[in-house]
């Protein structure tokens, strides 16, 4: 079970990088408001006082660089996932141990990236989802049960 469990982890983590990457991508000027904050940083540092040029083009190849971690990481979550599907006890263990995960990675990937915060309602269902996560977990699974024509032979 254990494997299934970190495979499942797993999973969860690279859709949430993988979401994660594809709004860097795609979406706003985020990528090149951080190159210019970012060059802002370095040049104060070392004395010169550039403008910020280089992210007028720098980031194209950003963007280029998430759209290539969206594909790599949605290859490998897939993998992961298959195998927490061989691995584990049941696939509704798989899909919600995933589910979860990529709950709390997207959460906390919004946060340190994108200062997102959530709301109360959202808090409500990951407590939900997790709670359902704790009760499939704790079960133990059923033996597998012998024909039922069996018993009147």
């Amino acid at each position: 079970m254990l494997p299934g469990v970190f495979y499942a982890l797993m999973a969860g983590f690279l859709a949430a990088l993988a979401s994660s990457s594809a709004k860097l991508s795609l979406g706003a000027d985020y990528l090149k408001d951080v190159c210019e904050t970012g060059l802002k940083i370095w040049t104060d540092r070392q004395g010169n006082s550039d403008d910020a040029t280089a992210c007028d083009w720098l980031h194209i190849p950003l963007r280029l660089l998430c759209g290539g971690l969206l594909f790599t990481c949605n290859a490998v979550m897939w993998t992961f996932f298959s195998k927490a599907l061989r691995h584990s006890s049941s696939s509704a263990r798989a899909t919600v141990t995933t589910t979860a995960s990529n709950f709390i990675s997207s959460a906390f990937l919004g946060h340190v990236i994108f200062g997102e915060t959530h709301a109360t309602l959202w808090w409500v269902g990951i407590i939900l989802t997790l709670t359902g996560l704790f009760v499939l977990h704790g079960s133990t699974p059923q033996a597998p049960q012998e024909n039922v024509d069996k018993k009147h032979e």
